[in-house]
């Protein structure tokens, strides 16, 4: 089983600091945001990550290949924290696809087709962060429970907030635990069928790439990942983990990034 990382956009929303750093790259208290989301995906069923990237972004493979001389060099100087942090990260089990096109987070996903080789995967987004790793084992038990269906995991949002989001509709089966009808795409506040919004973990069945495989590009020209799981939706149940908003943590704009390093900061200050 594989977990995908798209990982080919822009970062436009950080330029000029993305114009020669992957927004992937960027530090959130001690290491590159992309390394939570990769340890992330090796925590769980995963035995790999794919992370599906941009020819242009280097840096991102060159920080998780090894580096010998620099370890080597670290340990004689007598940093050895530091050695077995490069280490660490030089060893993790990651292999990389490349979105030559920007056509959206279904062509994307689709991309590592040949990796999942038919089998359920999981697809991080990896402006999102868990730093616990505890999400996607709770979304592969709901899946189990429920005959290997597709599961996204979902957070509260203040109902004034729903348009900005992708909210699911269906009912709950129990506190954290709802089954999908439909999803909305920014729904008006007055339209909305809830105010649990897609948070950027997904654990999906097969059928969800056999649909990405001929899917045609829709909203701003791009093929999207919503279109598919609408589809699937008319052949095989979707169930929806309800998350804690502390659980997790969006970096994908200035303000949100800034607040991920003060609280994660300050949590690793306090050793939680």
């Amino acid at each position: 089983m594989k977990a995908l990382i798209p990982a080919a956009g822009l970062g436009s929303r950080f330029l000029p600091a993305t114009k020669a750093q992957p927004k992937e790259m960027l530090l959130v208290v001690d290491k590159p945001a992309i390394q939570y989301v990769v340890e992330e995906g090796l925590a769980s069923a995963a035995d790999e990550v794919v992370i599906i990237n941009s020819r242009e972004k280097k840096s991102i493979e060159e920080h998780f290949s090894p580096a010998p001389e620099l370890v080597a060099m670290l340990r004689e100087r007598g940093k050895s924290a530091y050695a077995d942090a490069v280490e660490h990260a030089g060893n993790l089990n990651v292999s990389y696809v490349y979105q030559d096109e920007p056509l959206g987070l279904g062509h994307a996903i689709y991309c590592a087709a040949e990796k999942t080789a038919g089998e359920p995967f999981y697809v991080l987004l990896g402006d999102v962060l868990v730093p616990d790793n505890k999400m996607l084992p709770a979304m592969q038990a709901i899946s189990d429970a429920h005959n290997g269906a597709s599961v996204i995991a979902v957070m509260p949002v203040p109902e004034e907030e729903v348009s900005r989001f992708g909210v699911i509709a269906g009912a709950a089966v129990s506190d954290d635990v709802w089954k999908i009808s439909s999803l909305v795409e920014k729904p008006a506040v007055e339209d909305a069928p809830s105010n649990l919004a897609v948070f950027g973990r997904y654990l999906l069945s097969p059928r969800v790439m056999e649909l990405l495989a001929n899917a045609k590009p829709t909203t701003g020209g791009e093929i999207q990942l919503t279109d598919a799981l609408d589809a699937v939706l008319q052949e095989e149940e979707m169930y929806a983990l309800i998350i804690d908003p502390a659980d997790g943590f969006d970096t994908g704009t200035i303000e949100s990034w800034l607040e991920t390093n003060n609280v994660l900061y300050q949590r690793q200050k306090d050793g939680k």
